[in-house]
């Protein structure tokens, strides 16, 4: 089969002349001559195979195999519609709002250097973002509360679609009069015998400490929680306690205050954070820029 004789302008012609009932009608809509048009559609035939036409002289009606054409080209042509609507959108400067929901560590260490740049490049698009927990920021993106969702791994997110964002080591951040505050690395299973400061239970980091103390059959001297990473490092440096914070998210706050960063050396210190999206087709030009963006392989 030919596909060369599949053109856009044929597809358009054949869809007049069907809603016309006249290959003259059809041409006139399609600003042809009635012999060019009528070439076009005898070569469309010749190219399936089958008439698509019967003809008569009060005009045309569509064979069972011109039913089908007209469904596909119908079809054929929406797509190039859409397709020429958004390409528009790109070379216009896209506009809307796109709705992100991302957790802590993210919006901290990641996402304002990020996000300003992409609204630098679109000035006309709104982003919406919201701080969560993880889990929360999962149910939001499945709810289509959320269009695109920052979370940690090993967070249950069935049903979205899933890729790398940044990668985001844990650190034990300790007192630097503190008696493990010297050490140039240390295993978390040796900091339990310390009282913890810790973020709330449902937040994913807290989640994977209370884990990890379940599989290793210990119980985490929990002297506080605290809603963010500012007030576990102070809470830190007043009771002398010691906590778990992302590297790059403590790492201002040592520079402030009296503590010190020690890598963990457990392997499930060194997580990512993930993006998740219901469907990228569904996404909107906006969202998917944002996405792309995010993921560094935005144009």
């Amino acid at each position: 089969m030919n596909f060369a004789r599949f053109d856009l302008t044929t597809l358009a012609l054949f869809v007049a002349v069907a809603r016309a009932g006249s290959i003259s009608a059809g041409a006139r809509q399609s600003h042809l001559a009635v012999g060019a048009a009528s070439k076009r559609i005898s070569d469309l035939e010749a190219a399936l195979g089958t008439p698509l036409l019967f003809r008569n002289t009060a005009g045309v009606e569509l064979t069972d195999a011109g039913q089908a054409c007209l469904a596909h080209a119908q079809r054929v042509l929406q797509e190039v519609e859409q397709m020429a609507g958004t390409l528009s959108d790109f070379a216009q400067g896209v506009r809307g709002q796109v709705r992100i929901a991302a957790n802590t560590s993210a919006l901290t260490q990641f996402l304002p250097e990020d996000l300003a740049g992409f609204m630098d490049e679109h000035p006309a698009v709104r982003v919406d973002l919201e701080e969560l927990n993880s889990s929360e920021i999962v149910t939001a993106v499945l709810e289509n509360r959320a269009d695109i969702g920052v979370f940690a791994d090993r967070t249950q997110a069935d049903g979205l679609l899933t890729v790398p964002y940044r990668p985001d080591d844990l650190v034990l951040i300790a007192p630097q009069r503190h008696p493990l505050a010297n050490l140039s690395q240390v295993a978390f299973q040796d900091t339990l015998d310390y009282a913890y400061v810790s973020l709330p239970q449902a937040t994913s980091l807290a989640t994977r400490l209370h884990e990890e103390c379940a599989r290793l059959g210990k119980t985490m001297r929990l002297r506080i929680q605290v809603r963010s990473f500012d007030a576990m490092c102070r809470m830190v440096v007043a009771t002398g306690g010691v906590g778990v914070l992302p590297r790059l998210a403590a790492e201002p706050h040592a520079r402030s205050m009296s503590i010190r960063l020690i890598p963990l050396t457990d392997d499930w210190a060194h997580r990512w954070l993930l993006l998740g999206v219901r469907d990228t087709d569904t996404l909107t030009v906006a969202a998917r820029l944002l996405l792309a963006h995010l993921r560094g392989d935005a144009a």
